[in-house]
């Protein structure tokens, strides 16, 4: 078959250890024979973003600011053990941060669902996807240990020198002390990003804070949420016939556990960061997990959910085979072709996307599946495979989809 043409480059981002053999893995075996794949390439790698001091990581980001699209690979955010191991001149930052610090994005998560892997919440049918605010909270806080009995105060001061004070806690013992803080812009950023993902997806949008108890910060979530619905999306949400919805975060959560999912669940930065890892393995394994990176003007990073797999990646390392589950990462290809036929009206490339997801649903769907997955896996007799050939097992399936 003739390849499928590319008019505009995806921003390919490659990673580091397991997921980065598997990255070359699924373009050799499952994309390059059947696109004409552009794409302009950033190696960020540990080792490569320690060589340019991290430009790497911003040239990446401001790429996918230029283009609109990119499909980013699972890298490393070192420690102390890495710095020895990796020989690193600086404990670089995490390059999702960086990412989403330039695009100004909010990070959508939802399970890949099959067949024969039932949630753990009976009720849930259809995927929950997670809407993560990626800016600000306890991820920027300041911390105090307290030594002993003191004041604590908060203090603001203005550019025009006025003043705003208040006492925290007047402490007769040892103790600890924090601050947080988020921006009006950002919580908008986040607000119109959710609602455009809302829309684009047709799903319903539910949002919870804890007003009631944080009647500044918390309610200025609230607030801006729904000025930014009344004023912009109101329309727009009735004429898809999708719906926004507010309540307390202890409430939604009741809410989410009795629902059949569906919808969007947009969470503040630390309650995402939980309620996604609480979603992904109640549907079954991190391993199942579509991210998207989304900003407010229409910008897509595409990433897998999961690590580096840095224990199956030293076992590679002593010429082992390894049954790493790649779902993640294919997905991440599949929805990067698939935005950026979308965005450049290229029909071909948008049901190469959609076939590249059936060919590995179908894979798993007939019982051909990695390890970690033969074990939750209900009513079938599941062979279990190495990567390799859990992707080749693919590639028969896509062929037959294709007709090549």
């Amino acid at each position: 078959m003739e390849k499928i043409k590319m008019t505009t480059p995806l921003v390919e981002m490659d990673g580091d250890e397991m997921t980065r053999i598997l990255w070359k893995m699924i373009k050799d075996e499952l994309i390059l024979p059947f696109v004409d794949l552009k794409t302009e390439y950033y190696d960020l790698g540990l080792p490569n973003r320690d060589a340019t001091g991290d430009q790497v990581t911003m040239d990446a980001a401001l790429a996918n600011k230029k283009y609109g699209v990119s499909v980013k690979c699972a890298t490393i955010t070192p420690n102390a053990q890495r710095m020895d191991e990796y020989k690193l001149h600086e404990m670089w930052k995490s390059p999702n941060g960086t990412i989403r610090a330039v695009l100004d994005g909010t990070v959508f998560r939802a399970p890949i669902m099959i067949d024969c892997i039932k949630p753990v919440v009976k009720s849930w049918q259809k995927p929950i996807t997670i809407a993560r605010h990626a800016y600000g909270d306890v991820y920027k806080c300041t911390e105090f240990r307290i030594p002993g009995p003191g004041k604590a105060e908060l203090t603001f001061t203005g550019e025009d020198g006025s003043k705003q004070t208040a006492l925290v806690y007047d402490f007769e013992c040892p103790g600890v002390l924090q601050g947080s803080y988020n921006k009006d812009s950002s919580i908008k950023s986040f607000a119109r990003s959710c609602f455009n993902y809302a829309l684009d997806v047709k799903q319903d949008l539910w949002f919870g804070a804890k007003d009631t108890i944080s009647k500044k910060y918390d309610h200025t979530f609230k607030d801006i949420f729904q000025e930014i619905y009344d004023a912009e999306y109101k329309e727009k949400f009735e004429a898809a016939g999708i719906t926004y919805f507010y309540s307390l975060i202890d409430d939604i959560v009741a809410r989410v556990i009795r629902s059949e999912g569906g919808f969007v669940w947009a969470c503040k930065n630390y309650d995402g960061d939980v309620m996604s890892d609480m979603v992904s393995t109640a549907f079954g394994s991190l391993a199942m997990m579509t991210s998207v990176l989304v900003s407010p003007d229409g910008k897509y990073e595409y990433e897998a959910a999961h690590g580096t797999v840095t224990r199956h990646y030293y076992r590679w390392l002593k010429g082992e085979k390894t049954s790493t589950n790649p779902m993640a990462t294919i997905f991440a290809w599949s929805g990067a072709l698939k935005k950026r036929g979308e965005m450049d009206g290229l029909t071909d490339l948008v049901a190469f996307g959609e076939a590249l997801e059936a060919a590995s649903l179908q894979t798993l769907n007939e019982g051909v599946m990695t390890k970690d997955l033969c074990s939750l896996a209900e009513g079938i007799t599941p062979t279990a495979v190495d990567s390799e050939g859990f992707i080749k097992a693919i590639r028969t399936r896509l062929e037959a989809k294709l007709g090549a």
